[in-house]
């Protein structure tokens, strides 16, 4: 049973200053797309793992709509770039946090669909809303379903690995939990791109194979990142990371 932790609102408040100030780094670019990832996208799926899905998707909306008043040219979405470092931190706490199975019944006769789930679908739905994007079957297919295969493996594993001691897996589980929100949090900033940018069908069928790979580094840094970073708070005292109990 997972353990439910108070998180100060101390520690949310630092770690979402932590990721405005990440904006001002250098951004890395993505392929195809022109625009660049900040370390603030590495540092947002941790927000999530470290503090559970609201309390890092809060971090992650204010670090993230901080930094982009203060570092403007790495919102490519105008204010409103937040949305997506938001979701991901939000997806990525769902598996490193949530229940399991994701879809259950419960007492009271109802459906209980986790957070992360949804999150697909939605993501889902708005590419298949667009014309571009019902034309693109494969890109959905292969970027989403690997992200999905992730959320669904991570939430098997990755939540009992976090919380226990074999700091060893802490790696391979952190960069699962990454890996499935940063794709999930991806699945709704696409639709903002068919929108906004109107990308022709060729650049699509490209990132089918580089959008994959482009997130799957981004995820190696966040778990080399969060690895050290997770003993470390503990170490400290401070609450992080999911707790259970057997």
């Amino acid at each position: 049973m997972m353990v439910h932790m108070k998180i100060h609102p101390a520690v949310i408040a630092v770690w979402a200053a932590v990721i405005a100030a990440s904006h001002l780094l250098p951004g890395i670019p993505i392929l195809g797309t022109g625009s660049n990832f900040t370390l603030a996208a590495a540092l947002s799926p941790l927000s999530g793992v470290l503090f559970g899905p609201i309390a890092g998707a809060l971090c992650s909306a204010a670090g993230g709509f901080i930094g982009s008043i203060i570092a403007p040219h790495t919102a490519w979405l105008g204010l409103g770039t937040f949305i997506i470092t938001t979701v991901t931190a939000f997806t990525s706490g769902c598996i490193a946090w949530g229940a399991w199975p994701p879809v259950s019944i419960n007492s009271r006769g109802g459906l209980v669909v986790s957070g992360g789930i949804v999150v697909y679908l939605i993501g889902t739905l708005l590419w298949f809303s667009q014309e571009i994007g019902r034309s693109i079957v494969i890109f959905p297919l292969v970027f989403y379903g690997l992200g999905f295969a992730a959320y669904i493996i991570g939430g098997i594993f990755a939540g009992k690995i976090l919380a226990g001691a074999k700091t060893i897996l802490h790696f391979p589980a952190l960069w699962l939990c990454a890996f499935g929100g940063m794709i999930g949090g991806a699945a709704i900033g696409n639709f903002f791109y068919l929108l906004l940018y109107q990308l022709p069908r060729e650049i699509w069928i490209g990132l089918t194979v580089a959008a994959p790979i482009e997130r799957a580094v981004f995820s190696l840094g966040a778990a080399i990142i969060g690895a050290p970073l997770l003993a470390g708070l503990r170490k400290a005292g401070i609450n992080a990371g999911p707790r259970f109990l057997n």
